[in-house]
């Protein structure tokens, strides 16, 4: 079997890289676009990041899970690149933690449902699901 094509794939936040390596595809959420995937070789692109579970394929085979919590996502010369104001990995999470704020969000937006109530909702979403609590479909669509 052949090997899949890589390319270069960088996720940066103000604190840190998360990620800078090979990979095989990038799966993100856009603003207003859905889940986009990205592999080597895709046309030039630029868009904003909602909070999402962003995945990234190895060419190990293993899947980097990143709860990215808004930014922009660039393709260009072979590489993809995100740039967020906040993300995490998703080994770095507590998913019974992560679990509990989405409940407990989920109830408050019962009872007072505003802007900024469904924004913290959003992250959290994502932050469960890069855990391994729920699959990023699930999480997306909140």
């Amino acid at each position: 079997m052949a090997e899949a094509a890589t390319m270069r794939v960088e996720v940066v936040s103000p604190e840190r890289v998360l990620f800078s390596g090979e990979a095989t595809q990038v799966i993100t959420r856009t603003l207003g676009g859905g889940e986009v995937a990205f592999l080597a070789g895709h046309a030039p692109f630029l868009a904003a990041v909602i909070p999402n579970h962003t995945r990234v394929y190895l060419a190990d085979g293993t899947v980097l899970d990143i709860a990215v919590h808004g930014g922009f996502v660039e393709v260009s010369n072979g590489k993809v690149s995100i740039l967020t104001d906040d993300a995490e990995l998703g080994s770095e999470i507590d998913k019974n933690h992560a679990a509990a704020e989405v409940a407990r969000l989920e109830e408050q937006l019962r009872h007072e449902h505003d802007a900024k109530g469904a924004a913290e909702l959003g992250k959290a979403h994502a932050r469960l699901a890069a855990a391994g609590g729920v699959t990023g479909t699930a999480a997306a669509s909140h």
